[in-house]
């Protein structure tokens, strides 16, 4: 219910700034709650953050646009001669100078017994009546007045006085007038500049995110109504955070890296909890750069929590500023600053997200220093390293990023022989190197050293998923013993259950080897964690396509489609799905929607020789070319009816140790084959678990 004379549907977004030092936020948090119950959309920034341009940016235009610019004073800001409130300050009656007559208005309010006369205040913050709102506490009449001044009918004038039998302080204004207007706006005019060149700002915000807005208050006499898009109706999991990028303030944009591995360090380290529910890097990190309001993040990711956070990296050391934000309410639940030197970052990791823990009340088991820390290095060097690494393999667009990625991850092992993230990743992205671009004869020198940086992951940290995982990975390229890669997939799963990437491959290799339950289970439990990535919608379409659940994978493809309507193998998935349907007419559309690609030709192939359209299908084969496709062949004559040519085919993929044959055992267009002797020695060669 809005207060009484209130008319938020007319006023602008963000109607009222609300400007305060960090030690004040409790009572700025009572101001914000006031008005919001009234309707009134404020612009209450709670971030400790430091940045640049983008905050410099962002805060210009938070104050152009705001309706009435509240200012709390208090000994805290008595006590500072810079901080944030004063740049806002500043900004503040710069526009106000600017705009004209009675157009912008500044409302400076006292929380404590500060003195309007010796306040150290730009000037004309002295010149009219201040309101006093002790601790924050805000009387309804004080929400009512402000709810007036904003109505397109108010008139309010430059020192108000407070309506009849009110207990409420008068609501002082200091509007301030266009030079061309009158002399005594040129005047104050001309105090503000001289008040506001003796006030330092030597410090910036960082690209701070408006909170959600706090649900509309409800009187006591009033029922509230069910609303779907309400803040009410907003129901994340418990214990769910998703980790923004941490915000680069080095000043050189070389230096992205850093802060972004950082913040991936910082994700994963949090996804070892096993209560928290951590919400992928791909889809958090989908909104690095974009002024996404909190609450919207929240929502397309479904997490309670937001981490956000900045980093000012100079030599050995580096400072880390974090806050925690509860999405639902948009009140921060911590935050704190370190000052650390490099080498003592993996400590300061463990520190974090041990605080992050205990704000959002999530018990923690165990040694938590020994999980967060393990597989890690305590050298800045191989660190940052290990970081250049990442980054080349998370922005991978080919094989020169790849090759870049290893570069990195050896130049971190040389560093730090002991580091096993390192070798996990190293042994992953060769692995990767192999399978996409090596001709075969260099795949099988590769296969060695792959399986060796695995296994000095895991002998040097035994507890380590991603060790699991790269060796699962070596083995089901190069070795094809599937019994050991489902066994290794198991063990990351299970050390890791909140890794994405984990949680994708094991779905995949449990669809391939027929356990369609806990495949489609992992699946989806991937896609909630990265909800905004087409990749990982995409995974979960192959596994309902590899589990035979050909409508779901059709909704999974459509759905991975909405995120990247270029998708080639999505339109594959989504093509033989409707084919195994009957429903050719559909099949062949998906098929042809997509450019050329080589998941495509084989469902061309297929699905225009059952239409009768023998000679376009002929010409979809030919379009694939050289043995690097003999698993596609096999399927392409297998469903043409050509069991021998299949079989010739089958032995060739055997002989070049062809990476398709992990889906052997379930893929659905090789069905054909099944009964055949060499087919069923074949299943036996590559020791498919019963």
């Amino acid at each position: 219910m809005r207060a009484e004379s209130a008319e938020p549907a007319s006023t602008p977004a963000r109607a009222v700034f609300l400007s305060y030092a960090s030690q004040d936020a409790e009572a700025a948090e009572r101001i914000c709650a006031a008005l919001r119950s009234a309707g009134v959309e404020v612009w209450f920034d709670q971030s400790e953050l430091r940045g640049g341009d983008a905050w410099d940016r962002q805060i210009r235009e938070r104050i152009h646009d705001c309706r009435l610019f509240i200012a709390l004073i208090s000994a805290h800001t008595e006590a500072r001669d810079e901080g944030y409130f004063r740049r806002e300050w500043r900004l503040a009656v710069e526009r106000a100078g600017d705009m004209a007559e009675d157009k912008a208005f500044v409302i400076p309010v006292a929380i404590d017994g500060t003195s309007e006369r010796s306040a150290r205040v730009p000037d004309p913050f002295k010149h009219v009546q201040w309101t006093r709102l002790p601790g924050g506490d805000t009387p309804p009449a004080f929400v009512q007045r402000v709810c007036r001044l904003l109505s397109p009918e108010a008139s309010p004038a430059p020192g108000a006085v407070t309506p009849a039998g009110s207990s409420t302080p008068p609501v002082s204004l200091i509007s301030v007038r266009h030079p061309s207007r009158s002399k005594t706006g040129s005047w104050v005019v001309a105090v503000l500049a001289v008040a506001l060149a003796a006030i330092g700002f030597d410090r910036f915000l960082v690209s701070r995110r408006s909170p959600p807005p706090a649900p509309p208050a409800v009187p006591p006499t009033q029922t509230a109504a069910p609303a779907a898009d309400t803040a009410a109706a907003f129901n994340p999991p418990p214990h769910s955070i998703a980790v923004l990028p941490f915000v680069n303030m080095s000043g050189d944009r070389e230096q992205d890296y850093f802060s972004d591995g950082l913040s991936e360090e910082l994700l994963n380290d949090l996804a070892r909890i096993n209560d928290l529910q951590v919400a992928a890097r791909t889809s958090a990190f989908s909104f690095k750069g974009k002024d996404t309001d909190i609450g919207t993040i929240a929502r397309k990711l479904n997490v309670g929590a937001v981490l956000e956070g900045s980093v000012r990296r100079s030599g050995n050391t580096v400072r880390i500023t974090t806050q925690l934000i509860n999405a639902v309410t948009g009140f921060h639940l911590w935050s704190e600053t370190y000052d650390r030197n490099m080498g003592d970052v993996l400590k300061l990791q463990t520190e974090i997200a041990t605080a992050v823990a205990s704000a959002l009340k999530v018990t923690l088991l165990g040694d938590v220093s020994a999980r967060i820390e393990l597989g890690g290095t305590r050298s800045p060097a191989a660190f940052d390293a290990y970081l250049r690494g990442m980054r080349a393999y998370n922005n991978y667009h080919g094989e020169s990023d790849l090759q870049e990625a290893v570069a990195a991850f050896t130049e971190s092992i040389r560093l730090d022989p002991n580091y096993a993230l390192a070798y996990a990743a190293r042994s992953l992205v060769r692995s990767q190197l192999s399978d996409e671009f090596a001709t075969f004869a260099p795949i099988s020198a590769e296969a060695d050293a792959v399986r060796a940086d695995a296994l000095k992951a895991i002998a040097l940290a035994p507890g380590l998923a991603e060790g699991h995982l790269a060796l699962a990975v070596s083995v089901s390229t190069f070795r094809q013993d599937m019994t050991e890669a489902s066994r290794e997939y198991e063990r990351a799963a299970t050390l890791a259950p909140g890794n994405t990437q984990v949680l994708r491959r094991y779905a995949l290799s449990a669809a391939e080897l027929g356990r369609p339950n806990a495949a489609i289970a992992a699946a989806r439990r991937a896609v909630t964690l990265d909800p905004l990535t087409a990749l990982t919608h995409r995974w979960l379409a192959r596994v309902l396509w590899l589990s035979r659940h050909y409508a779901e994978a059709i909704a999974a493809a459509d759905e991975t489609s909405s995120l990247d309507p270029g998708d080639a193998w999505v339109a594959a998935i989504r093509g033989e799905s409707h084919y195994m349907l009957g429903d050719l007419g559909r099949a062949r559309s998906s098929c042809e929607i997509a450019p050329q690609h080589y998941s495509l030709e084989v469902c061309r192939a297929i699905v225009y020789q059952r239409t009768g359209q023998r000679r376009e299908a002929e010409v979809a084969l030919a379009k694939i070319q050289g043995d690097t496709f003999a698993y596609q062949y096999m399927q392409i004559f297998a469903q043409w009816g050509d069991t021998a040519k299949a079989l010739e085919w089958l032995d060739t993929a055997m002989r070049l140790h062809d990476t398709g044959l992990s889906h052997l055992k379930s893929d659905p267009l090789v069905d054909p084959l099944r009964n055949a002797p060499r087919f069923q020695a074949v299943l036996r060669e590559l020791r498919f678990p019963d």
